[in-house]
């Protein structure tokens, strides 16, 4: 195969520190063919398709002026260079070529051409391969792919290894890279240049079409990038929520199951999608959240599980937390399988349409794995095969074997200067092209461990966001564990700004309200926000972010419904999940038409709810409880792309009048009562326990009043965990005040709660047995 001349090197090009960059793809196989020391050549001798057909003789290429720049951006060098080359038989496919440069990672467009960069520190061959994302029907599946091979000593600088090709398409061009290294499997190397890598800096990732066809489970995901669209209009009026975190609500929901059901009425093609989420944002407003929490979003393999046979391939991964890439959006939950172009249009207008709801949007991001898996089953797409030892924690004591903090059978490297840059460069991608307010941390205490696992006091990649300027505006949460042990609830290293999932919060607010004994402290320190986890250096009561239910474990109706997890259909024979879910069925497992059992059930739901909306601290709640949603105990659900997870449009409207109802007041009265929302801890004067029996492990009752300073308008609560009748004694209200009932969850729609109260004159109230009230001062 012909090959180009030889290329003058760009001179006073170099950098003292590496840049980095990480991206995913699935395993596409090379044919084997002649290699030349820089050329271009399809890997396999076809017709010429018609996107080969854009690439025609080599011209006389013009002066380029090259700038490079280091892994912090500084300026290390730029100079001038004139690359001339010989034409080469059109019988030949051909490109013509520059040096390129090293930054920025990925793809960019530049003067003269499309520039790839890619970092790889210990690799000895690197090969960019090219294929056309757009076929004629009567072409073959596989048009071929054109393979760059870049010499090491005119396309590297430092650990970055780039080329610049003159003669692309602007869009339409699917890419990857062949990457070749040593073998010491000992050393941390896993090297296969058999396999095309997806880069980790590509902003747009082709794979399948439609989520889950089974039918195209070997799709091979490579980069893409598309230099033709216009900027995305935004709109004139359009701004940012900015939304105060004293009065964040948070939704968790998964984008796909939210409107994947049939029940959703929506058309077939944008049911599970982007556009989906728009048609309904209205509910979302009528419930009165104003933050929506995603699942992950970025790319991922829903057909993982199902590479090879095993306990888990019936199997579809409709969470996502087995992330693919960083920069790009889920392809497949594009509208009619659009694309990832569309994809990205797609996303923001969804993000476009929650902002101009004044919705908030976190995501939900995963940087303490990849879906790469292990070493006994890899699933090779980019990382591993482009540089191990670095993105990956490894053991060079064991062989080198990958460390499991996540267990899912690697562990990112977080810490390390690349890893770290690959992460900050990730975030700032979303915020600056997406418009994303905030970023929940999966696992994050992975991030609080160095390269050989040990615990950080001061992680530089947490540190790092916490600092970073274009991260300033956004909310950032950690998930402050990981299955390593790590557990730092109230003490993940924060720089008063990282709020934390409170596991404990989740934990202690279910005993209690079950019926468990010795609880009643622990209960009150919870409502209160938390201040022995959080009141440190400059921390806020919402730095706790308060739940009860989120995507892994039970909802909030199997909570009262099962005592035991119920995960057969999972296949791993009940042994995954959790076991320690602090549930209560309520005198039956699993469902029953005891319609005792089915009010204290429903009963049971409001007291959780009531408690999450009258807690100091941000509130989470997750998709679907709003109307009591099932999983019928699966309480780890994450591989069901069924009405397991999908959110059930018809149980929301036949109980609209009832549990939404209450649902959706609750929310909106902490909307519009500053008490339960403080931006500071509370002191003795802002709130009254009306208790002087701590001690007793027995008593399960707790009330409580929250005193309204500024507008006088104090609020009585009172939850009683007993199995009897509870008599209150109700304190006086404020001067020239009385107290309303607003809430009792004892009684039925609509009476459970009147948001505008209605008048209580009596001095004592009888609280039923497991049922809460609440009570308001008003004039």
């Amino acid at each position: 195969m012909e090959s180009l001349l030889p290329l003058n090197q760009s001179q006073g090009i170099s950098s003292s520190r590496p840049i980095f960059s990480i991206n995913r793809s699935n395993a596409l196989r090379c044919l084997t063919s002649s290699r030349s020391e820089m050329g271009v050549r399809p890997s396999k001798e076809k017709k010429t398709s018609g996107w080969q057909r854009v690439f025609r003789k080599v011209r006389r290429s013009d002066p380029v002026k090259f700038h490079t720049v280091g892994v912090y951006g500084q300026h290390v060098g730029e100079s001038m260079v004139e690359e001339k080359v010989e034409p080469v038989l059109e019988t030949r496919l051909s490109l013509k070529y520059f040096p390129g440069k090293a930054f920025p990672l990925g793809v960019s467009e530049v003067e003269g051409g499309i520039n790839f960069a890619i970092f790889s520190q210990h690799a000895s061959s690197v090969t960019l391969c090219l294929s056309s994302s757009n076929r004629d029907d009567n072409e073959e599946s596989n048009p071929g792919i054109v393979e760059v091979a870049l010499d090491p000593k005119k396309n590297k600088t430092g650990d970055i290894w780039h080329v610049c090709l003159e003669g692309l398409p602007r869009s339409g061009v699917l890419y990857g890279y062949r990457v070749g290294g040593p073998q010491g499997w000992e050393q941390g190397h896993r090297f296969d240049s058999s396999i095309i890598l997806l880069d980790p800096y590509a902003k747009l990732v082709s794979g399948r079409k439609v989520f889950g066809d089974v039918n195209e489970k070997s799709t091979n995901f490579l980069g893409a990038y598309d230099f033709t669209s216009l900027p995305f209009e935004w709109g004139p009026d359009y701004r940012l929520p900015s939304i105060p975190e004293t009065d964040l609500i948070i939704y968790e929901m998964n984008v796909r199951s939210f409107t994947a059901d049939d029940s959703s009425r929506l058309d077939s093609g944008i049911r599970g999608s982007y556009l989906g989420v728009i048609e309904k944002i209205p509910h979302l407003l009528e419930l009165g959240i104003n933050a929506v929490e995603l699942l992950p979003v970025f790319e991922f393999d829903e057909l993982e599980f199902q590479r090879y046979p095993n306990p888990r391939d019936h199997m579809i991964n409709t969470w996502g937390y087995s992330t693919l890439n960083f920069f790009a959006p889920m392809s497949r939950y594009a509208s009619a399988g659009g694309g990832p172009s569309v994809a990205s249009l797609e996303f923001k207008k969804m993000v476009q349409a929650f902002h101009n709801a004044g919705i908030e949007v976190i995501l939900d991001v995963v940087y303490n794995h990849t879906n790469e898996a292990d070493d006994d089953n890899p699933y090779t797409t980019s990382f591993r095969g482009i540089d191990n030892k670095v993105y990956y924690m490894v053991d060079l004591d064991k062989n080198a074997e990958l460390l499991n903090f996540s267990g899912c059978g690697n562990t990112l490297n977080c810490n390390h200067p690349v890893v770290m840059e690959l992460i900050l460069d990730s975030l700032r991608h979303w915020v600056n092209e997406y418009h994303i307010d905030g970023f929940r941390f999966d696992l994050a205490s992975v991030l609080c461990r160095g390269s050989d696992g040990t615990s950080l006091n001061a992680p530089p990649v947490v540190k790092a966001i916490a600092k970073d300027a274009v991260l300033s505006r956004c909310k950032i949460i950690a998930e402050p564990w990981d299955c390593g042990g790590l557990y730092l609830v109230g003490k993940f290293p924060n720089w008063d700004r990282w709020a934390e999932w409170n596991g404990k919060y989740r934990d202690d607010i279910r005993r209690f309200i079950k019926g468990d004994p010795s609880m009643k402290g622990t209960f009150a320190t919870r409502v209160s926000g938390s201040a022995d986890l959080y009141q440190v250096n400059k921390r806020k009561p919402y730095h706790s972010i308060n739940f009860v239910i989120a995507h892994d474990g039970f909802t909030l109706y199997d909570l009262v419904s099962y005592n035991f997890k119920h995960n057969d259909a999972n296949g791993e024979n009940g042994r995954d999940g959790c076991n320690d879910n602090y549930s209560w069925n309520c005198g039956f497992e699993g469902e029953t038409d005891d319609v005792n059992i089915v009010s204290l059930r429903s009963r049971q739901m409001k007291n959780f709810h009531m408690a999450l909306m009258i807690s100091q601290g941000t509130p989470m709640m997750l998709m679907g409880d709003e109307y009591g949603h099932t999983r019928y105990g699966n309480n780890n659900s994450y591989g069901h792309d069924t009405a397991i997870n999908h959110f059930q449009w018809e149980q929301l409207e036949a109980r609209k009048d009832d549990h939404f109802r209450f649902f959706s007041e609750m929310i909106k009265f902490r909307q519009n009562h500053s008490v339960l929302r403080c931006s500071r801890f509370l002191s003795k004067n802002d709130v009254t326990w009306h208790e002087d029996n701590w001690g007793n492990h027995e008593s399960k009752f707790l009330a409580f009043t929250l005193h309204d300073d500024k507008f006088g308008g104090d609020i009585y609560l009172a939850f009683n965990a007993h199995d009897y009748f509870v008599e209150a004694l109700i304190p006086s209200a404020p001067h020239k005040r009385c107290w309303h009932r607003v809430v009792d969850t004892n009684l039925e729609s609509p009476n459970d709660i009147i948001p505008e109260g209605i008048p209580f004159i009596g001095k004592r109230y009888k609280v039923a047995p497991y049922s809460s009230i609440l009570l308001e001062a008003k004039s």
